[in-house]
């Protein structure tokens, strides 16, 4: 059981430092799209030094972080007993849905990471900022679910996650119209 806890807290540490990963690059996409539009020679120097920035958050921490968190994880899920029992519960179903998702969602950032490194600019900063949103709903759906496992009620959370996201397109729209007013 000590082993266990060992694997469980590195996994959390993991999952952590992933997240932390997956939300600073999403913000330096942010400001690698607006540097661009930027006059030179301000535009090359930003763009230089926001790639060095994004290249080492990726491969130092992000990817790093991904790949330890998935070790532990499956360490724990079909090393441990406790795994064994938590494959036939059907919150953890659901939660490795959620995982899939933040798979697909961080396949989706490597390959805006990639364009960029190229000067591909084929998003815009409003898209990156409400891309930024989707890690924040599967973060708050996947600590819902372990935290409450089988009281958890699906309609209210469902319900909940949707309303959630709502919620924050009306903040994006807000600060949208904020930037807009500031910058008149």
């Amino acid at each position: 059981m000590e082993l266990y806890n060992y694997i469980k807290s590195l996994h959390l540490i993991f999952v952590i430092t992933w997240f932390a990963g997956l939300f600073y690059i999403v913000r330096l996409f942010v400001y690698q799209i607006e540097a661009n539009a930027k006059p030179s020679p301000e535009r090359e120097i930003l763009l230089q030094q926001y790639k060095i920035m994004t290249y080492r958050l990726w491969y130092i921490i992000t990817w790093p972080s991904a790949v330890l968190a998935s070790i532990f994880a499956y360490w724990m899920l079909f090393f441990t007993p406790t795994g064994n029992a938590w494959l036939t519960m059907p919150w953890m179903h659901v939660k490795l849905v959620f995982v899939f998702l933040l798979y697909c969602y961080h396949l989706k950032c490597h390959q805006i990471y990639k364009q960029l490194q190229n000067d591909q600019f084929k998003h815009s900063s409003n898209f990156m900022r409400l891309w930024n949103e989707g890690a924040t709903i599967i973060l708050f759906a996947v600590v819902f679910l372990v935290i409450l496992k089988n009281e958890f009620n699906w309609i209210y959370g469902v319900v909940g996650i949707f309303l959630f996201s709502i919620l924050i397109m009306l903040g994006f729209k807000f600060y949208k119209r904020i930037r807009q007013k500031n910058q008149s």
